[in-house]
């Protein structure tokens, strides 16, 4: 549950340089315990789910001020919050076993609902189906847009997993990137004391198959990303030494010529080979999963390191990349672009390994562009003073054209400052760095808060796809009870950035479902959809500037879809599959 904080810049009241950011709006979720806040999610019509954990007691109520359901009272719970447009609350859910669970990783899904994944240490019981297989296992639970339960999975063995990142594929399925954790006493398959495991999943919950990737020390894995070729790409912090010729480098204890010693498969209790080497455990049986060991095959420089694993969209290692210096680097996330990827963490190494920029005081920000096979393309260094801390980063696309694909103008990068031995006016307060696609400085700004308070923490921020920035985290004034904060803000510099069609559709051809953009400023506008005899098949009332269709009911065909604002009126054509 290890997480990076700062403070919440007193989200009362948000200031930057020459006044170009305004508060669009704000809102309070007031809390009865210590909630933990873990993630804020946006979904592609524009919404926003807030994720984390709260202990609920006798006397909670929810954030509408209605007596909460499901009153437990058995430890942490798994809480959602979803919020519209406006930022006003639509609903909030609790899901929860007999035990504490943290839920840890959220993404929104293609048709509008979401995954939620965490650890628990709850067995089967009140929310939970699934029984507890070690000491910590991550449950996963699949809800709709309404917050309804459509499927959960419990996935563990006799180790302790944990949950860090989630993802929904180009299939519809999902990837879901935790850790196993490897006590010395236990016997049990694994690379070093902590290694990353990750399962793949069909659109139902099915698991197809699972992976782990691990060096001889610490591997955890910090953030998973899909790729367009329907693969993922896994950002993890390593601090583990390379293996060469079935023995970790520099390991004496272990000899290349040994025989593979036979082992157990903890997901089947199934007996399996495995010398460290990539082995996959081929199915007997339908109840078996299929289980690959992959171990590092690239060696550190330094105490910790950037460790970039590509797979395909059957979840096989593809390629693997290390990037660090002679100190101590922690990648934090990832991004696609136009010629492959972007990768990006704090640095704490000079000029050294495979880094090309020396540190200037505390710990910079790394930037690595590579191409879709992990080569190397440009890297770059960033110092705002004392602590750098990474929290977002945006590929900014330019729109895409019938004969061409939308290329990368540049990224947004967003973080803050932490003091280390010495206060700056800088400190503890929200930057917002633009760089070219080259890696070359434009611009770069502090948001600064006023009546800042003690402890309130910023967890997690976010560009939205109108140019606008949400800001989430948590303010304790009375202790024990930890509230939830969201804020989001306007900026024009980052609206010039963001290029848009007055209207646009996607999917497109449809199916059950697709969302219609509206890229031009409006108060109410109202959406029909006509086929092509001029008869209307649909119509719907809207403020937001993304909005879900259910095109479920459509005859196959053509269809034209108008959007009628204050001021113009705009005509888009679909076709329903």
């Amino acid at each position: 549950m290890k997480k990076l904080y700062m403070s919440l810049l007193g989200l009362v009241g948000i200031l930057a340089c020459a006044q170009e950011v305004e508060v669009r709006w704000q809102k309070d979720i007031k809390s009865a315990s210590q909630d933990f806040l873990s993630q804020l999610t946006t979904t592609i019509d524009g919404q926003h789910l807030l994720s984390g954990s709260t202990i609920q007691t006798p006397k909670s109520t929810s954030s509408n001020g209605q007596s909460s359901a499901n009153i437990q009272n058995n430890g942490y719970d798994y809480h959602i919050v979803k919020l519209n447009q406006q930022g006003q609350i639509v609903w909030e859910k609790y899901f929860g076993g007999s035990n504490h669970d943290f839920l840890t990783a959220t993404t929104s899904t293609q048709e509008g609902g979401f995954l939620l994944a965490g650890t628990s240490y709850s067995s089967e019981g009140l929310q939970k189906k699934g029984k507890l297989k070690g000491g910590s296992d991550i449950w996963v639970i699949k809800v709709d847009e309404n917050g309804e339960e459509e499927w959960q999975k419990t996935l563990g063995t006799s180790v302790d997993e944990e949950a860090k990142s989630v993802i929904q594929t180009t299939d519809l399925g999902y990837f879901i990137a935790g850790n196993a954790q490897i006590k010395q006493s236990q016997n049990s398959e694994g690379f070093g004391s902590k290694d990353v495991w990750l399962v793949k999943l069909d659109k139902k919950g099915k698991v197809i198959n699972q992976l782990y990737l691990g060096g001889k020390g610490l591997d955890e894995v910090e953030k998973i990303i899909p790729t367009k070729d329907g693969g993922a790409l896994v950002g993890i912090y390593s601090r583990s030494p390379l293996m060469e010729n079935g023995r970790w480098k520099n390991e004496n204890e272990t000899s290349p010529d040994e025989e593979p010693k036979e082992e157990t498969n903890h997901i089947n209790n199934q007996p399996s080979t495995n010398n460290h080497q990539q082995a996959t455990k081929e199915p007997n049986t339908s109840n078996l999963i299929p289980t690959t060991y992959q171990p590092k095959t690239t060696e550190n420089y330094g105490e910790g390191d950037f460790w970039v694993v590509k797979l395909s969209k059957e979840g096989k290692v593809e390629w693997q990349k290390n990037y660090g210096g002679s100190g101590d680097d922690h990648i934090r996330t990832l991004a696609n672009t136009d010629t492959g990827y972007i990768i990006a963490g704090e640095s704490r190494s000079g000029n050294s390994g495979n880094k090309k920029s020396n540190i200037k005081e505390g710990t910079d920000l790394w930037v690595i562009s590579i191409d879709e096979n992990g080569n190397e393309l440009w890297q770059k260094g960033y110092n705002f003073k004392n602590r750098d801390v990474l929290m977002s980063l945006n590929a900014i696309h330019s729109l895409s054209t019938d004969n061409q694909q939308p290329s990368t103008k540049g990224y947004l990068l967003g973080g803050y400052t932490q003091a280390e031995g010495k206060a700056q006016k800088e400190d503890e307060t929200f930057w917002m760095l633009y760089i070219d696609n080259k890696g070359e400085e434009v611009w770069r700004k502090y948001v600064e808060g006023k009546e800042k308070k003690q402890e309130e923490r910023l967890v997690d921020a976010q560009l939205n796809n109108d140019g606008t920035y949400i800001l989430a985290g948590t303010s304790a004034e009375e202790l024990g009870k930890e509230n939830w904060k969201v804020v989001k803000l306007g900026d024009k510099q980052l609206e010039k950035l963001i290029e848009k069609q007055e209207i646009r559709i996607y999917p497109n051809p449809v199916e059950d479902y697709c969302y219609v953009e509206i890229g031009v400023e409006f108060k109410e506008a109202t959406i029909t959809v006509y086929d092509m005899t001029g008869k209307l098949a649909y119509q719907t009332q809207t403020k937001n500037s993304v909005t879900k269709l259910n095109t479920a009911n459509l005859p196959q065909g053509m269809y034209v879809v108008t959007a009628k604002t204050e001021n113009k009126s705009l005509t888009i054509k679909i076709v329903k599959k």
